[in-house]
């Protein structure tokens, strides 16, 4: 077996950005101070377009974005601390996340000066909200089994197909899309390109769907004979599957893959202090929430000191990503479990939080890439596929 083609060296947040948490949990407590914990519970998926306006005043979206385009200029680090605090507490994230979190870095290296003139400085403002259009119906987890196609017209491009499972489409701005711009889909990963796509225009249709939890935020959006303008191309025609991949370590980098649960643990360590004393069964549940916490933050921390050093850690973020996304799954049952036990009953609070995760908590494993894709990504980089 070759050698782990990762490390995981313990890094430590610097000072300077360290003491980004103290103002921005202040901000956030205040910004949230009568939302339920239900509701916080949503985070990755509660809209609020005046909360991410309210941030991108305060300077915190972009935060690693040049000042040229309105950023901060300040370093992973300081990212991760924001992140940590917004998704810790449940803010209300979801409409400028994907555009801060992969669109900006994604058209920062890959776009046209002219996109990065015109996208990013919005994005850093809060006021450009994007959405990923990778998806397709029929095709599951197959990223490179992408069957929208665009075809190149005198003005710049035709594009048709569809898209599925795209987060908050309908209040979106943008969309950056893997389409097919040459060759078909048993060409594989050959022919793929990235399109910056203006949801406003003509031939574009967009189908929110309901979640079990009765919310819409999931969408299918349809193009039929979209024109779009030849800058619409990002990056180089055909070098979509290298730009995606990219995108994607963006995606899986940061500590989002471990506080999806993390309101559900804050509510139920409330009650618990409110009632005294926990029983040798609880504390040991604790001990084994924070041991795990613990070392996946850790792992988290050391790839954020990565992505400071200009690194792509596309393997290791794969690796944290399934161990994070495992964890937040089973945070719900492991406190219904204790639940079941505890001599108080739960507070409509915390039982209402508990419902809503146990209900999402399965998607978990589907959100940023499947736990099977993953481990196939660690395998061939152990050189085991």
């Amino acid at each position: 077996m070759s050698a782990t083609p990762w490390t995981f060296e313990p890094a430590a947040i610097p000072a300077a950005d360290e003491a980004l948490r103290a103002p921005v949990r202040a901000f956030i407590a205040e910004a949230l101070r009568d939302m339920p914990p239900a509701q916080r519970a949503r985070s990755w998926i509660g809209f609020d377009a005046e909360f991410s306006r309210a941030l991108g005043r305060q300077g915190w979206i972009g935060l690693t974005l040049p000042p040229r385009y309105g950023g901060a200029g300040r370093s992973a680090f300081a990212r991760f601390v924001l992140t940590e605090e917004l998704l810790a507490a449940g803010a209300p994230v979801a409409a400028h996340w994907i555009a801060d979190r992969q669109s900006a870095p994604l058209i920062l290296r890959y776009g046209s000066e002219a996109q990065r003139q015109r996208c990013l400085p919005q994005i850093v403002r809060g006021e450009a909200f994007f959405c990923i259009g990778m998806s397709e119906p029929d095709t599951g987890s197959d990223l490179a089994g992408v069957r929208s196609r665009a075809v190149r017209t005198a003005d710049g491009w035709r594009l048709n197909g569809r898209k599925i499972w795209t987060s908050n489409a309908h209040r979106a701005h943008y969309m950056v899309a893997l389409v097919r711009t040459s060759g078909e889909p048993k060409d594989r990963h050959q022919g793929l390109s990235q399109l910056l796509i203006d949801l406003q225009r003509p031939g574009i249709q967009v189908r929110p769907i309901r979640d079990i939890t009765g919310d819409r935020h999931f969408c299918e959006v349809l193009f039929d004979n979209v024109e779009l303008d030849a800058d619409a191309l990002i990056g180089d025609e055909g070098a979509g599957w290298a730009q995606v991949t990219a995108e994607l370590a963006y995606e899986r980098s940061g500590p989002e893959r471990i506080y999806s649960s993390m309101v559900l643990v804050d509510t139920w360590l409330a009650e618990l202090r409110r009632h005294g004393r926990a029983d040798a069964h609880t504390e040991a549940l604790l001990g084994r929430i924070a041991a795990r916490t613990a070392a996946l933050r850790a792992m988290s921390v050391a790839i954020a000191a990565q992505l400071d050093r200009g690194e792509q850690p596309a393997l290791a973020a794969s690796f944290v990503k399934d161990l994070g996304t495992e964890l937040e799954q089973a945070l719900p049952g492991w406190i219904a479990q204790a639940l079941e036990t505890a001599p108080q009953p739960a507070s409509p609070a915390l039982q209402q939080t508990l419902a809503y995760l146990t209900l999402m908590a399965p998607s978990f494993s589907l959100r940023g890439g499947t736990r099977q894709i993953l481990r196939g990504i660690v395998a061939r980089g152990l050189g085991l596929r």
